[in-house]
């Protein structure tokens, strides 16, 4: 399972060394807040995906996507 904590930057080595202390934690790395972004963002497209599929949501076409270019 993975876990998301959000440590303030003036705590960061502190925050970080908590989890490195326990035995039950297998890796502790920092994310950047754009890979975070990033991936909420691809969550947030396939469930867009998911719910297109199930024909509750009409997502646009290639072409109008373009077209709005």
């Amino acid at each position: 399972m993975k876990v998301l904590v959000d440590i303030l930057d003036s705590e960061v080595m502190f925050g970080m060394g908590v989890p490195d202390s326990l035995s039950l934690v297998k890796e502790t790395k920092p994310i950047s807040k754009s890979a975070l972004s990033l991936k909420e963002d691809l969550k947030e497209a396939a469930k867009d995906v998911y719910l297109h599929k199930q024909g509750a949501l009409k997502l646009k076409t290639a072409k109008e996507l373009l077209d709005e270019l």
